[in-house]
């Protein structure tokens, strides 16, 4: 009897962690194991024109590198969405000779998220970033760096929403 009924919560306890998965913190349902990033859209005009598809393709990576989720075009469990919305440089330590010690380059995406599984779970978000780099170096020798660096959070604050409920 004793058996049995242990068993019987074996199984119950299964069951409950089958529902979900967890890895790195995440929680994705079972019912999804499939998503798909749209090439994101360019709305600034003064980025570097490849700034859209260099996110895409960020976001891509970010997902696939840190969940079990299958990237697929047709019919995926989740998409993603969006645009490029602001790129701007704006100095943030002038000095006395009028000059900037800091500049700070800022990105903002603005995402959609749809959960096909679960309409309810579907959200547009802004995400903004920024990286200060030295006021006498020019942008251009500094630029693809900074990206980088500025991608690297903005995909991490989009996954957590998406998948930690952030």
């Amino acid at each position: 009897m004793i058996n049995k009924i242990g068993y019987f919560a074996f199984c119950i306890g299964i069951a409950c962690l089958s529902s979900c998965y967890s890895f790195k913190g995440i929680s994705i349902p079972a019912t999804v194991s499939t998503f798909y990033v749209d090439d994101f859209k360019l709305k600034v005009g003064n980025a570097p024109g490849d700034i859209d598809q260099r996110f895409s393709e960020a976001l891509r990576e970010k997902i696939r590198n840190e969940s079990s989720l299958n990237y697929t075009e047709q019919d995926p469990d989740i998409e993603f969405s969006g645009a490029v919305i602001t790129f701007r440089t704006t100095s943030e330590a002038p000095t006395a000779e009028s000059l900037a010690a800091l500049n700070r380059l800022e990105i903002s995406v603005k995402v959609k998220y749809v959960n096909n599984r679960d309409e309810e779970d579907t959200w547009n978000n802004s995400f903004s970033f920024f990286e200060n780099y030295d006021g006498n170096t020019d942008l251009g020798s500094v630029q693809d760096g900074l990206i980088e660096s500025i991608f690297e959070q903005l995909t991490e604050d989009v996954f957590n929403k998406a998948f930690t409920n952030w």
